[in-house]
């Protein structure tokens, strides 16, 4: 009998074979989440590509989970967990929120697959944070309790963007006008970063060239376009202000990690950016802050590992 794992996006679809006592994974494959109508339909498609039966799935999904029918909010997929529990033949079925998924990821990535921005010495039974730019803004927390590893759930990508300079407040005030509430994921996000540099060209007045956040995210880093390049910083800068906020709701002496597909993509432009100086400048709590460290998570499939640490430990194999 197999166990199976799932990472879902809003664009992508990675799934593996995870062995239950190790942690292992294996028979590693990724989907375009728009090659197909359901997600039952590309767990089958996987499914047949495996030496076994499936009887045990985690499923981490980019979209709330606590009631049976689960709806995505950035994809056409909803299902209900018992249908999709009988379909598949399945004697456990897990459907936890992707970045509850991350950040039980966070205890086991090792130090070569995560690059420290900043502060000093995480505490180990210190509380954690765990945010990432990618389709959308997917936010967690992460504490120990009684020799188990939990995951602190939320929708906190959705909260109110607050800026804190005159320049990010221009951007907000010309995103309310499309939007009405701006909220943090309309910033931190693929169509976030675009948000802003479409905001910049019209505040001003020039023409807006990119569409795609791989477009204004080249245009930033090969220095072709200047208002593409200030889009890029003033990413970071809000990306270290709300690191920061997390940090503060609950004294995440644990640090703070960076998860999502974006961030690795412009490493060394992120290390050089006020993302640091950003969230430590919280005025009075500026030294507290400044002790906190700060991480980019660069293995390649934390959704996955975290799965796996979720079943494992539902099905008692992690001691």
């Amino acid at each position: 009998m197999l166990s199976v794992v799932a990472d879902v996006g809003g664009t992508n679809i990675r799934l593996a074979v995870c062995d239950l006592e190790t942690g292992e994974l294996s028979k590693l494959r990724e989907f375009a989440c728009a090659e197909f109508v359901t997600l039952d339909a590309a767990l089958v498609q996987y499914f047949v590509t495996l030496q076994g039966e499936v009887k045990h799935l985690c499923v981490a999904i980019a979209c709330p989970v606590e009631d049976d029918h689960v709806v995505m909010t950035n994809l056409s997929w909803e299902f209900s967990k018992q249908a999709l529990k009988e379909k598949l033949k399945l004697e456990s079925l897990y459907v936890i929120n992707d970045y509850t998924a991350i950040s039980l990821a966070v205890p086991f990535v090792s130090q070569e697959e995560k690059i420290q921005i900043g502060g000093g010495e995480a505490q180990n039974d210190g509380v954690t944070a765990v945010f990432g730019p990618g389709t959308g803004l997917g936010v967690s927390h992460i504490v120990k309790s009684a020799g188990k590893w939990i995951s602190l759930d939320g929708e906190g990508g959705h909260v109110s963007f607050t800026p804190n300079t005159r320049e990010q407040a221009d951007v907000l005030f010309f995103l309310q006008e499309q939007f009405g509430h701006v909220s943090a994921e309309r910033i931190l996000s693929g169509q976030g970063l675009v948000n802003v540099y479409q905001s910049l060209c019209t505040l001003s007045q020039q023409q807006a060239n990119f569409d795609q956040p791989k477009d204004v995210s080249k245009a930033a880093l090969d220095g072709s376009c200047d208002i593409a390049r200030r889009s890029l910083e003033i990413f970071c800068q809000v990306m270290g202000s709300f690191a920061g906020n997390l940090a503060l709701n609950l004294a995440c002496t644990g640090g703070v990690y960076i998860a999502g597909g974006i961030v690795p993509r412009f490493v060394d432009f992120f290390q050089s950016s006020e993302f640091r100086s950003f969230f430590e400048e919280k005025g009075r709590f500026k030294a507290y802050l400044s002790s906190i460290p700060t991480f980019l998570i660069t293995h390649d499939n934390p959704g996955l590992l975290g799965a796996s640490v979720y079943l494992r430990q539902e099905l008692g194999s992690i001691k």
